[in-house]
């Protein structure tokens, strides 16, 4: 499944795989001035480079490796003699052999599929890649994936931002995210000269200092929370259901690969100058009577409702 719209000069391109007769987890890609950002996942690859035919396609930029960024490239690499495949050196193997480098989980098989290899060259940090009409410097954003990047289009203040930013309050994360790398990578694109910011997913952004300064102090928040609540001697589940609550559909999903824990262990694991205790890391956690967890009765189950989102 396949839409487009337009803002500017850019085209937006929103895949996702058909399941129902509705599109399920969407990804973005943008073209703009024959450059491609991310091509979206296996399943739409066909659609996309039918849609993409008559386009002066030269550039493809992969904002990271993941699975539902790379999907198109080998299927437009075909199609137009020449184009230029770009990515972070640490990218370039995954693209190279995406079955052997980046094994996936049924979720992701379901959702968005085995890439094609594709073959690409590195572009690194504050690189310059010009198009006609167009310059844009790579920004190195780890976090999300050690190879992740932005573009910057600094003559019109756009920013492409992969998913380093698609906006929401995160309740999961994925396993292997690193966030406090996140939250610094979210510093440094804060601190641009920004008009625009092009998601991977969702919607676009117009006042984005904002919204990432609204971003960054939610993370920090939850992340002193929970180095608050872990000196204080509680596990990993009765950090996660205070501050997040009950599992929401993402974790069932993923069957854990997106959960509370996750997001709770790489505030902990990736805090700067700290250590633990060992065994206070159990998960799930027990239930009391009263609503509390076991052997914290001065916790209790705080739900949060909010939407759980598959970044």
């Amino acid at each position: 499944m396949l839409k487009t719209s337009s803002f500017d000069t850019v085209t937006r391109i929103d895949m996702a795989r058909s399941i129902a007769g509705r599109g399920r987890y969407w990804t973005t890609a943008y073209f703009v001035d024959g450059l491609m950002v991310d091509t979206g996942c296996a399943h739409s690859a066909r659609e996309l480079a039918a849609a993409m035919a008559a386009e002066p396609v030269a550039h493809i930029v992969n904002t990271h490796s993941h699975e539902d960024h790379i999907g198109g490239n080998a299927a437009l690499v075909r199609q137009h003699s020449g184009i230029e495949l770009l990515a972070h050196p640490l990218a370039l193997p995954i693209l190279a052999d995406p079955r052997a480098r980046q094994p996936l989980h049924p979720y992701r098989r379901l959702f968005w599929g085995w890439p094609e290899p594709s073959i690409g060259r590195p572009v690194r940090d504050r690189d310059l890649i010009r198009t006609e009409h167009h310059a844009f410097r790579v920004i190195h954003t780890p976090g999300h994936s050690p190879d992740h990047l932005c573009l910057l289009e600094e003559q019109r203040g756009w920013l492409f931002s992969g998913d380093l930013f698609v906006g929401g309050q995160d309740r999961a994360l994925r396993e292997g995210y690193n966030i406090w790398q996140i939250i610094d990578s979210l510093r440094a694109v804060a601190d641009l000269a920004l008009k625009t910011l092009f998601p991977g997913c969702a919607r676009i952004r117009l006042k984005p200092r904002e919204e990432l300064t609204a971003k960054i102090e939610y993370l920090e928040r939850i992340g002193d929370r929970v180095l608050d609540l872990r000196r204080r001697g509680w596990t990993v589940g009765a950090i996660g259901r205070s501050l997040f609550g009950g599992p929401g559909l993402v974790e069932f999903l993923t069957l854990g690969h997106f959960s509370r824990q996750h997001l709770v262990l790489s505030y902990l694991a990736n805090a700067p100058g700290q250590t633990w205790p060992a065994g206070l890391h159990e998960w799930p956690f027990r239930h009391s009577r009263d609503g509390g967890v076991a052997g914290f009765p001065e916790l209790k189950m705080g739900l949060n409702h909010s939407e759980d989102r598959l970044e």
